[in-house]
């Protein structure tokens, strides 16, 4: 029996997973963190509360699976990526840390991409307000007297793996979104932390994500009851974590994340950049593979949107929605682009917002929440045809996230695609289960469990009934009006 935990700090809450031979869940713990926006198009978080958050789950799993924790041998970690955490001489945030959809940097990825033209073909991607170097660019012209004082950029994970193990230390596929990070290499680049105004010395060490970036320190075995020692892998940012830890490691493995934001994530055996399309390619946490994802900036929060405007739950509205379909179709429900914090893949259109057509007195709350999903799925399809243009082959598609809860959502996207769509065995913990397996090789386990297959539990297939119209609404979603 081998155990170890997989930590994935999203933006809206924190799961920590205690996992059995790589494969049975023995606990959970999951806490919400907050969001704060102080204006508009601003997202912040405190960085000690990922820190909190993360030691209150882990003191539950103690609670309720003590004799397990005693045995745990390592421990992984996944993060929200792109975000900017400024710390000091000391270690300690300078302010709170700028997360991956905050807007405010729209000025500075113009003045980026003027400075390195080719950026997008060195980084993981065009620049962007939500990617951290525009947001360094951003503090030194508006807080000047605060950078004077940084002495180190970190990432979330990497700040939970700090106050863990006392360690600093990175890896590819979480520093590739920096925009510091030259993809190919694996290492920084001075070049581009000149032409952001950031000192290299003040950048952590790029080591493997499954390499051991620290272990546990002594008073936190304690605090959790574990033997000991317990490894804590250098880990992976979120979209890579999740793409492990549902079976996407092989070249062609596709996994498409319907989550507060939709991600195609697509493993590629070369670095295909995509910055005209917006496609973000970066190290992917598997040995000598890269990852190509393409961005939904809104998916399962725009029905969450919805939900709040017409005050249904999300399960209602997706109950409505179904029942919709069934009786009498949805050519009756209105067009939504469903752009609610702007575009990434493929216009890179961060200003754009959503725009909803074909609104008349008959319009439900269900024929609202039919339009969200289908224009989720929508741009999940314009993500994947962007992400064929540039050379990167999809074959397999499999799906996780919260969106996952609904059947109509599913059967929408594997429509839109015109490609089945399977589902795994625990969709819900695809990041846990990938930082735990990350978590085993820094432990000392092979190589080889990072490509361990997912458990499938059903496949759906496009549906032939609703295949023409969903290609003409798709064709009149983008029409000009």
């Amino acid at each position: 029996m081998t155990l170890h935990i997989g930590i994935d700090l999203g933006t809206s809450g924190i799961k920590a997973v205690l996992i059995e031979d790589l494969s049975r869940v023995v606990a959970v713990a999951a806490e919400p963190v907050a969001v704060s926006r102080p204006k508009v198009g601003y997202s912040e978080q405190q960085a000690d509360l990922w820190v909190w958050t993360v030691f209150a789950c882990l003191d539950r799993l103690a609670a309720s699976a003590p004799r397990e924790m005693a045995a745990v041998r390592g421990i992984g970690l996944s993060g929200q990526m792109l975000a900017a955490l400024i710390l000091d001489r000391d270690l300690r945030p300078l302010r709170p840390a700028m997360l991956w959809n905050d807007q405010r940097a729209l000025a500075e990825c113009a003045e980026l991409l003027a400075a390195v033209p080719d950026i997008g073909r060195r980084t993981n991607g065009t620049p962007d307000p939500g990617i951290t170097a525009p947001k360094l660019m951003w503090l030194r012209k508006h807080e000047p007297a605060l950078m004077d004082r940084a002495r180190m950029l970190m990432l979330t994970k990497d700040y939970v793996r700090l106050a863990l193990t006392g360690e600093i230390a990175t890896e590819p596929s979480d520093a590739g979104g920096t925009q510091l990070l030259d993809v190919a290499s694996g290492q920084w680049d001075p070049s581009l932390c000149a032409a952001v105004g950031w000192d290299p010395a003040h950048l952590p060490a790029v080591l493997p994500s499954w390499a051991e970036a620290g272990r546990l320190k002594p008073e936190l075995l304690a605090r959790w009851g574990m033997a000991g020692p317990v490894a804590v892998a250098a880990g992976a940012g979120d979209n890579m974590g999740s793409t492990l830890g549902a079976g996407g490691a092989r070249p062609g493995d596709a996994v498409l994340t319907i989550g507060t934001s939709g991600v195609a994530c697509i493993v590629d055996a070369a670095f295909h950049p995509g910055p005209e399309r917006a496609i973000l390619t970066s190290a992917h946490v598997v040995p000598d593979v890269y990852l190509s994802m393409g961005v939904v900036m809104s998916a399962t929060a725009s029905l969450d949107w919805v939900a709040q405007l017409t005050g249904r739950t999300v399960p209602d509205l997706d109950a409505e929605a179904t029942a919709l379909v069934a009786a009498e179709g949805p050519a009756a429900a209105p067009i939504f682009l469903p752009c609610l914090t702007g575009i990434r893949t493929p216009l890179n259109r961060p200003d754009m917002t959503g725009r909803i057509t074909g609104l008349h007195p008959g319009v439900t709350p269900a024929m609202l929440a039919y339009a969200t999903m289908e224009g989720v799925a929508f741009q999940f399809a314009d993500c994947i045809a962007a992400q064929k243009e540039v050379g990167v082959r999809p074959e397999r598609f499999t799906v996780v996230g919260g969106g996952t809860r609904s059947a109509l959502w599913l059967s929408l996207l594997a429509t839109a695609l015109d490609r089945p769509v399977s589902l795994i065995e625990g969709a819900d913990m695809a990041g846990p289960r990938g930082a735990s397996r990350l978590a085993a090789v820094a432990a000392g386990a092979p190589l080889a469990c990072l490509r361990k297959p997912a458990v499938l539990t059903g496949v759906i297939e496009p549906d032939p009934g609703l295949k023409d119209l969903l290609a003409d609404r798709r064709a009149m979603m983008w029409a000009p009006h």
